[in-house]
């Protein structure tokens, strides 16, 4: 293939796969369970790409530690589960909304990259987080949230089906790849480790475009 056209060739392979909706994989760590009371604490997302082949594959992951937001409560029983120290003095975190504005800078370069309309949330147990970063998103104001508002990606479901696995470490190693129960429980490798999940499964199933 030409070099020249590749790029043009991969963008709309992408754009028709999923009707102009870019996935993005998203994962949150936080503070409890109740989106509209517990903190967010981090946050990562990793927008998916397509390599020569025309096989999906991960992009380029943004991340941020959040400072708890003024009024939203921290569970200390959610701290001892994901090992997070909120007062760690080089977990450097960032406001609320100045956390929101550096991955959602990054998801929206991807999305215009690949010529797509928006991006669709894929996430293990996908409504959770996109719950807690459509609170984060209202309790700021943002008016640039690049995310569809109410539409997701469920790796569990998808595992579910593919290899009979629902909870993300089995359905990461059924897939095939390592799980490190020491890393687990940050956003940045919770969410890599799902866009691995998400990306063999895709890539398994004929596309429409090339079935």
């Amino acid at each position: 293939m030409d070099q020249a056209t590749a790029p043009a060739a991969n963008v709309s392979l992408l754009t028709r796969r999923f009707r102009g909706y870019l996935p993005v994989v998203v994962d949150v760590e936080t503070g409890g369970f109740d989106w509209n009371r517990h903190a967010l604490l981090e946050i990562a997302a990793v927008p998916l790409d397509v390599d020569e082949h025309g096989a999906l594959v991960l992009g380029e992951a943004t991340s941020a530690h959040v400072v708890p937001a003024p009024g939203t409560d921290i569970d200390p029983q959610s701290l001892e589960v994901t090992g997070i120290d909120i007062d760690h003095p080089f977990r450097f975190a960032k406001p609320e909304r100045e956390a929101l504005d550096h991955v959602f800078a990054g998801v929206r370069a991807a999305v215009r990259k690949h010529g797509c309309q928006r991006a669709i949330l894929v996430g293990h147990n996908a409504h959770f987080d996109l719950n807690f970063l459509n609170a984060a998103v209202a309790r700021t104001g943002h008016k640039r949230n690049p995310f569809h508002p109410f539409s997701v990606f469920d790796t569990v479901t998808l595992a579910g089906v593919a290899y009979g696995q629902t909870v993300l470490a089995r359905a990461v190693q059924a897939a095939g790849f390592g799980w490190s129960s020491e890393d687990a429980h940050s956003a940045l490798y919770d969410a890599q480790q799902t866009a691995r999940l998400f990306c063999t499964i895709v890539n398994a199933w004929p596309s429409p475009q090339r079935a």
